[in-house]
């Protein structure tokens, strides 16, 4: 029988904390015979086989009869990968020794956008020497209008790559185009896909064959199902480190950019073993409001938030108005610290 590579993972095969190689091999080439396939789950510290195929003919398989088995457990979400049945234990991502989910909360702060070599290394030193355990900051920027700042680029990257080797930062930064992989890729620590971008297929299935983790950004019309379901185009090509961001949705409310959905925070937690962050610089759209949503976002029991920062924010060429003065940053980050260890987590 033919392996159909389109076909939904179904069950995952728990195996035995005292499993061996050859009943890991055993299982693996049963679900191969079967005209199905498994795929070991990675970065699980027990041994974790998710079984692609029809789910009636797995069933026929009786793999948790099998020697080394401990439980097979069926998958019904529609999202499987990122299914909190996926996964026993949240996801923990980790890179250049900072980590995000689990006790690590992940403190991201930068520039929204790459406008010079000065303001950005300006800002990379007043975040990190604030307690920021990333860098955010963008070379390519979508805009709703196309006579805006569009970033610098290819030079954006050079300087983000600069700001990285002088703080030591792990860096974030956006991708925009299929086109720019190769460059952002060689670059980043962190990938981000924006809002915009949440459901542009191509692009999902592009990072998800790279080995960097992703910060994947729910769009401003998606429901949590809808952020899942994209998150599965990432991990369905191989890469299992993503984390969520909840950044604001459309209402009828226009007190704010976008209306922040605090309870997205909880529901996701509860939905995926990925982490979850906030942005609560592009749900405010004033930076004075900043400082409560991501209070709120640390009280929900999110893993991290990320918020623009810069030297002089009036005269910022991309969202001026939500970006927090490199001045005002260190107490911002001091009152994020202390209730990030009420909630019994740390930072980085």
């Amino acid at each position: 029988m033919s392996v159909d590579d389109s076909a939904e993972i179904q069950l995952l095969v728990m195996m035995d904390a005292s499993a061996n190689d050859d009943q890991v091999e055993e299982v693996l080439a049963l679900l191969t015979e079967a005209g199905s396939y498994g795929r070991v789950a990675p970065g699980s510290e027990s041994i974790v086989i998710g079984a692609f195929g029809d789910r009636e003919a797995l069933k026929s398989l009786v793999l948790e009869e099998r020697d080394g088995v401990e439980s097979v457990v069926p998958i019904r979400k529609p999202y499987k990968l990122v299914s909190s049945e996926a996964s026993p234990e949240p996801t923990v991502i980790q890179t250049r020794g900072k980590r995000v989910g689990g006790d690590h909360f992940a403190l991201i702060a930068g520039p929204c956008t790459v406008e010079s070599r000065e303001q950005t290394l300006s800002t990379a030193r007043a975040v990190q020497a604030a307690g920021a355990s990333m860098l955010r900051g963008g070379a390519f920027k979508p805009r709703t209008s196309p006579y805006s700042f569009q970033g610098l680029g290819l030079e954006g990257l050079a300087i983000l790559e600069e700001a990285r080797e002088d703080t030591g930062l792990p860096l974030a930064t956006e991708l925009m185009d299929p086109r720019h992989v190769e460059a952002v890729v060689e670059v980043a620590d962190v990938i981000q896909i924006g809002a915009r971008n949440m459901q542009n297929f191509l692009l999902l299935s592009e990072v998800g064959k790279t080995d960097k983790p992703v910060l994947l950004k729910r769009g401003s019309s998606a429901s949590v199902e809808e952020l899942l379901m994209a998150a599965e185009y990432i991990l369905k090509e191989g890469n299992p480190r993503v984390i969520l961001c909840e950044r604001g949705i459309k209402t009828f409310e226009r007190s704010t950019r976008f209306t922040l959905d605090i309870g997205a925070v909880p529901v996701l937690k509860e939905e995926t073993h990925l982490p979850v962050i906030v942005d609560p610089s592009h749900a405010a759209g004033r930076r004075e409001l900043v400082p409560a949503l991501a209070r709120a976002a640390v009280a929900a029991g999110a893993d991290g938030i990320i918020v623009e920062a810069h030297p002089e924010p009036e005269h910022a060429l991309c969202d001026a108005p939500q970006q927090i003065p490199t001045q005002r940053f260190a107490a911002f980050a001091e009152e994020i610290r202390r209730l990030v260890e009420v909630m019994g987590k740390q930072i980085g």
